[in-house]
């Protein structure tokens, strides 16, 4: 007796499922996390940010003693190893965030504070003008930790061969290898008040990309339930079609 939906994929599509379907699934849960990730973060930035105020000490610190707490900080900005992070956008107009290494008085320690956004400026081989201003400064900011791990295209360049000024990324391992300074290992979003040197400030909340994360989650379980479909749909037309063959012979 031959059952007309019989189900007969074959064994290419059924490989095609197999190696696709647990990777569309998997996105979307890796998708789902990082946007579970970015709450909690924002609950805790929320939470600190709205605490006591910490000042930072003339030693280095532990991450955790500082990460999303409002700081303060007096010392002297330095131009010799500050970094301008590359391809930051800031009202659709692509630039740079300036990082400057603010020295503690009385203490070798630096403390990386980041100054905000400028414009590209003439092209990417004459940085814009972005010197600090000198003296005794006062900063006070939310103090951050980057990614250890950033997403890159290729490994940065070496820097043996002397400073880089630009930077994809900020890897603060590789800062801390590459300066002659002990450094904290936070750097310190500049309050858009502050008149200490500051640029565009229009620091986005962390959990600003959740919605983008959750919009992906949905793109791939919409890919993995169409490739279900698409199996499905495959295996019944194969059987029909096999169907045909055996009435003609």
């Amino acid at each position: 007796m031959s059952f007309p939906h019989q189900f007969r994929p074959g064994w290419a599509p059924s490989l095609a499922v197999a190696v696709l379907l647990p990777l569309f699934l998997y996105m979307a849960w890796w998708q789902l996390q990082r946007a579970e990730e970015k709450r909690e973060l924002q609950a805790e930035y929320d939470a600190r940010a709205v605490g006591p105020t910490v000042k930072v000490e003339a030693r280095v610190q532990r991450p955790e003693e500082l990460q999303f707490y409002r700081v303060v900080a007096r010392g002297y900005y330095e131009t010799s190893y500050q970094v301008l992070v590359d391809n930051r956008v800031h009202q659709g107009q692509v630039g740079y965030e300036v990082v400057t290494p603010l020295r503690l008085p009385d203490s070798d320690v630096r403390l990386l504070v980041n100054r905000g956004w400028v414009p590209l400026g003439e092209d990417r081989g004459h940085p814009p003008a972005i010197d600090p201003p000198k003296g005794l400064q006062e900063i006070a900011g939310i103090a951050t930790v980057p990614a250890e791990k950033p997403f890159t295209l290729g490994k940065p360049e070496p820097l043996d061969r002397g400073w880089q000024l630009v930077w994809q990324h900020l890897d603060m391992a590789r800062y801390r290898a590459a300066v002659p300074f002990p450094v904290q290992p936070v750097v310190v979003l500049l309050d858009p008040e502050s008149p200490a040197g500051g640029f565009a400030r229009g620091w986005s909340r962390l959990d600003a990309g959740i919605a983008v994360h959750k919009g992906y989650a949905f793109q791939w379980f919409m890919m993995a339930g169409a490739l279900v479909a698409v199996y499905i749909f495959v295996g019944l037309r194969r059987r029909r079609a096999d169907d045909e063959e055996e009435r003609k012979s």
